[in-house]
């Protein structure tokens, strides 16, 4: 009886080996194609390779669950030497991935069960689980449902529509504002909004009336020399006599029709 357990295990275990090797060569095949013909490759063949692979597992899966298939969850495994030392047998069974079998990694290799951490996580997820009552989880699938629906029906419109509904997006979304474009250009062109008082004690820059923004018109340098003169007269207060030769002035006769003029276009003088 138990020469014969032992012998189902023994063919149980080659045929493990020998699906494992199927599935290795068929995730090498396919590793390979991705770094190497990637350029070639299409998208229907790699479903191919996704198709062999699952099979493969499946088959796995069926051996394990198979009723003439001993338990391997019963079999124990106890190492019964350890060593830091290269093991050249060792790597060759394991094409160099195992070339030592030291008590650093054998807790990997011979763990049954998940690390701690990952044991504590899934009690949490478990419990959290248990939690939420079916109305809620019916919610929550309801939910995600909708989001992968949208997120489909987005994937599946073409790239066309997108980039034209970008495009009307764009077009129709102003990216100035227009009043303040009118208020710029009406300040600019005929200087509506400005002040139209000058500080008091301030002089315009260079000779009177050849400022260097006057070369638009007369109106600005009668404005400009209409500024002291016309209010010096107004008020009654003597004005300087001109002196011949002085730099930045002008003779009397010529300011005097200056300021008659300026008297009578300036707009506060009216």
């Amino acid at each position: 009886m138990q020469q014969r357990e032992e012998k189902q295990l023994e063919a149980a275990v080659e045929s493990l080996i020998s699906r494992v090797a199927h599935v290795k060569n068929a995730l090498h095949s396919f590793i390979y194609k991705l770094e190497n013909e990637y350029e070639r490759l299409t998208w229907p063949s790699v479903l191919d390779n996704f198709a062999l692979l699952s099979g493969q597992l499946n088959t796995i899966n069926k051996l394990l669950k198979n009723e003439k298939t001993p338990s391997f969850r019963n079999q124990v495994i106890i190492p019964l030497l350890l060593s830091p030392d290269r093991d050249e047998d060792l790597a060759k069974l394991t094409e160099q991935r195992v070339p030592v079998f030291s008590h650093e990694i054998v807790p990997d290799y011979l763990r049954t069960k998940p690390d701690p951490e990952v044991e504590e996580q899934e009690k949490q997820l478990s419990v959290e689980a248990a939690r939420i009552g079916p109305d809620g989880a019916q919610k929550h699938i309801q939910t995600l449902n909708k989001l992968c629906s949208n997120l489909l029906e987005k994937l599946n419109n073409p790239r066309d529509d997108r980039d034209s509904e970008s495009a009307a997006i764009r077009q129709n979304k102003p990216s100035f504002n227009p009043a303040d474009t009118n208020a710029l250009v009406g300040a600019v062109a005929f200087g509506k909004g400005l002040s139209k008082c000058r500080p008091p004690g301030t002089v315009a820059p260079g000779h009177p009336g050849q400022g260097p923004m006057m070369s638009g018109g007369p109106t600005l340098q009668q404005v400009t020399i209409g500024g002291g003169s016309s209010q010096q007269a107004g008020m009654g207060g003597p004005v300087a006599p001109q002196q011949q030769g002085q730099p930045g002035k002008m003779p009397s006769s010529i300011k005097t029709n200056i300021k008659s003029a300026s008297g009578s276009m300036h707009p506060y003088n009216r």
